[in-house]
């Protein structure tokens, strides 16, 4: 299985000068759609844009959750919602490199009828989406699971 996406940029001013030039740019995924991205403001990029640590970190966070769903489901769980705030931390390692050196992920989870699972099944599940996420296993980076389920709408 392949997955592509297509990254495009093009210069928009006169000048090419380091501390100036737009970061912007086009990602088209292999579906059709296509999204701006920026770097992060801290180098130089637009905010209100997608940076590629935003997309590292989202990528994480929606790889565990299909994965937590799945194993959800195959023990009998139905789940009404699944909310997670995720936060990519970027950080030199220990080779002394900025890299995204840990990802938490906080996930909400709303179960139908109030049915919470015993908190050693709930890890259980987190541990089966967390060893079976192809994206976690795909990277170098710690990550972490914060679980901070509910089990009602607020």
């Amino acid at each position: 299985m392949q997955y592509i996406a297509r990254i495009n940029w093009k210069r928009n001013e006169a000048s090419f000068n380091v501390k100036s030039y737009d970061r912007t740019h086009q990602i088209s995924f292999g579906g059709g759609l296509s999204i701006e991205g920026s770097s992060a403001p801290e180098f130089l990029g637009k905010a209100d844009l997608p940076n590629p640590e935003e997309l590292f970190t989202a990528s994480i966070s929606s790889c565990f959750m299909l994965t937590f769903l799945y194993w959800a489901a195959m023990k009998g769980l139905t789940i009404d919602e699944y909310d997670a705030e995720t936060v990519g931390v970027l950080a030199k390692n220990a080779e002394g490199k900025m890299a995204m050196t840990e990802v938490i992920i906080k996930p909400r989870i709303h179960f139908f009828e109030n049915k919470t699972p015993e908190p050693a099944v709930l890890e259980e599940l987190f541990k089966k989406a967390h060893d079976n996420c192809f994206i976690s296993n795909s990277v170098k980076s710690k990550i972490t699971v914060q679980s901070e389920h509910v089990t009602a709408a607020e």
